[in-house]
């Protein structure tokens, strides 16, 4: 269970220092070029973004732990970049719909999840490693 929460805890952090990296500065611009769509800086909830984000990390961890039985470094590595590509494409596809945005964020939305999920899956399959049971001769 420990091993659990470390993991859960690192992951959240990376992925709020990725959110702020991702969408704090690089996709900026493009937010800036639509202010009617976006909360005033003061009005955003971040608190709402950080509930969110730890929600999400604590069930990639669980989902994780529940259902992948070989852990390591490659099955962590999979598992995040499955994971970043079904999440990413929901979140870029689902966002594009109903937002008036550029393409360009949308993509940034998709790559930046793929991103974070695939360091996420290495963070998880590194922490929650378990060695290969040795065969007693």
């Amino acid at each position: 269970m420990k091993k659990c929460v470390a993991a859960w805890l690192s992951i959240f952090v990376v992925w709020c220092i990725l959110d702020f990296i991702g969408h704090g500065l690089i996709l900026s611009s493009l937010y800036a070029a639509l202010p009617g769509v976006w909360r005033p800086q003061a009005e955003i909830k971040i608190g709402f973004v950080y509930a969110g984000v730890a929600l999400t990390s604590a069930m990639f961890v669980a989902i994780y732990y529940l259902q992948v039985k070989t852990r390591g470094l490659i099955s962590g590595l999979l598992y995040g970049l499955l994971f970043g590509i079904g999440t990413g494409a929901s979140i870029a596809c689902g966002g594009y719909a109903v937002h008036p945005i550029q393409i360009q964020l949308a993509l940034g939305w998709y790559i930046i999840t793929l991103v974070e999920c695939s360091i996420g899956g290495v963070i998880v399959g590194t922490v929650l490693n378990e060695p290969p049971v040795r065969k007693e001769k």
